[in-house]
């Protein structure tokens, strides 16, 4: 069985968990909690499986028994999709595959890195940021971020960020909202993501993926 680290909270694991719902896949969910004790991820038992000392790793085992570990969480979903067929999350045609990967990536390499928990506790314990300030910092690159991603929405979705087929894009959209509303983003002058976001958790692979559905949610 394969097994994946993560944390409840974690919009790079909630992307994950959606992932193996999409795919009918089981994993053993081991949690790795990134506040208790200084972060869990900072261990050396942790970080001998992932060196970037950030969740979520997958720990798949090959034809000769061997656990090997992947990171980054697109790139875990990208590997799912090609190898486990059916319910694909990219379109097969180029043009479409390249739009639904800007769009992931408008959330994954714009908004996430720049709001991730290790630059929040840096802007805190570095730079004597104010929780004022980090919010603004916060709501600024959430905001710039969804303002592009809207428009890319009202060129291509459906009932989902592209079409009407489940996305790699809406595996990103969605934990990214659950962290803007939970960091009170004004969602208003975003009406296609809130309904693209508000369809998907209809969805029972979104549904069981959501943080407090998770084993250690707290």
């Amino acid at each position: 069985m394969m097994k994946l680290y993560g944390y409840w909270r974690s919009s790079a694991a909630y992307r994950v968990r959606i992932a193996l719902n999409h795919k009918g896949l089981t994993a053993e969910q081991i949690s790795v909690h990134l506040v208790k004790n200084g972060g869990e991820q900072h261990q050396s038992s942790y970080t001998a499986l992932n060196a970037q000392e950030l969740v979520p790793t997958l720990v798949i085992s090959n034809d000769n028994g061997q656990e090997l570990a992947l990171t980054q969480s697109v790139a875990i979903i990208e590997y799912l999709d090609e190898v486990y067929k059916g319910s694909s999350l990219l379109p097969d045609n180029a043009y479409d595959k390249a739009i639904v990967r800007a769009m992931s990536l408008t959330v994954a390499s714009e908004v996430h890195p720049l709001n991730n928990l290790k630059v929040l506790q840096y802007l805190a314990s570095e730079l004597d940021i104010t929780d004022s300030a980090k919010t603004e910092w916060y709501h600024n690159w959430v905001i710039q971020g969804f303002t592009a991603l809207e428009q890319q929405l009202a060129q291509y979705s459906g009932d989902f960020c592209f079409g009407d087929s489940i996305t790699l894009a809406d595996l990103c959209l969605v934990p990214q909202v659950y962290n803007a509303e939970r960091f009170k983003v004004d969602m208003t002058p975003f009406p296609n993501i809130v309904r693209i976001n508000a369809h998907c958790l209809t969805q029972q692979v979104f549904i069981d993926a959501m943080p407090e559905n998770q084993h250690d949610a707290s």
